[in-house]
């Protein structure tokens, strides 16, 4: 994340359970992009950082 100055742990979490994470075949320590249409601006952009899910 060199483009934002910051270290992975400190963007949003995901658990390595959530469907969409499971879907793309992500894992734990990975970064992932989210891009979703917004009313505001065509298009959102949000980076979410992989965590592995305790309860399993």
């Amino acid at each position: 994340m060199e483009k934002f100055d910051i270290e992975a742990e400190q963007l949003p979490k995901i658990l390595d359970s959530d469907p969409a994470v499971i879907s793309i075949g992500a894992v734990p320590g990975q970064i992932v992009k989210i891009t979703r249409k917004s009313r505001t601006a065509k298009y959102a952009t949000a980076y979410r950082f992989i965590i592995e899910c305790e309860s399993r």
